[in-house]
C-alpha cells in the first residue's frame, strides 16, 4: 500500500510541473470597442422588394500589452446594398485580452491570430446579428471564418515583398 501511496504522490509531482510548462491561453476579459451602425435610407430601406448584396470584410489585429499579454481585435464590417443604395453599413471591433503563458515563439503568431480570434468570434456574430436586428433588419448571421486560412494568406502575403527584393537583389 505505501507503494502505490509514494507513487501517487510522484504522478501528481510530475503533474504539476508539467502543468508550469505547459501551453497556456486565458481570457483576462472582452469588450465591444467600436460599434456602428448606418441605416442611411430608413425607413425606405425597411421596405425593400428583393435580397441586398451584403459584402463582409473580416480583419484581425494583435497588440502585445505585456510579457504574456496580448489584445486581439476582431473588426468586422458588412455592408448591405440594394440597387446602387446602402440600406445598411455596419463597422464593429471586437476585442479580448489574452494571458498567453510556455508558447513557443513559432506557434505564438498562430495562437495570437487564429486561436485567440477563434474564441471571440461567436461574441461578436452574436453582437452583430443583435445590430442588424435592432436596425430593423432580419439578423445578419455569419457563417463560422476560416481564421486559419486568414493566417496562412497573411503569412504568404508577408513572404512576397521578401521574395522580390530577393529577386531583385540578385
Amino acid at each position: 500500500m505505501a507503494d502505490s501511496n509514494d507513487a501517487a504522490k510522484g504522478n501528481g509531482g510530475a503533474a504539476t510541473t508539467e502543468e508550469q510548462t505547459a501551453p497556456q491561453m486565458g481570457i483576462l476579459g472582452q469588450y465591444l470597442k467600436d460599434l456602428s451602425f448606418e441605416n442611411p435610407n430608413a425607413p425606405n430601406s425597411l421596405a425593400l422588394q428583393g435580397q441586398p448584396q451584403i459584402n463582409i470584410g473580416v480583419n484581425v489585429n494583435a497588440n502585445q500589452l505585456g510579457e504574456n499579454d496580448f489584445e486581439v481585435s476582431l473588426e468586422i464590417e458588412a455592408k448591405a446594398e440594394h440597387e446602387d443604395k446602402v440600406v445598411f453599413n455596419v463597422e464593429m471591433t471586437y476585442c479580448g485580452i489574452f494571458r498567453l503563458q510556455n508558447i513557443p515563439q513559432d506557434a505564438l503568431g498562430a495562437v495570437v491570430l487564429v486561436e485567440c480570434p477563434r474564441m471571440l468570434f461567436p461574441f461578436a456574430r452574436r453582437i452583430l446579428a443583435d445590430a442588424t436586428r435592432d436596425g430593423g433588419f432580419p439578423p445578419l448571421l455569419l457563417d463560422p471564418i476560416d481564421f486559419a486560412a486568414m493566417y496562412a494568406q497573411r503569412a504568404a502575403q508577408a513572404q512576397q515583398p521578401q521574395e522580390g527584393d530577393q529577386q531583385a537583389g540578385s
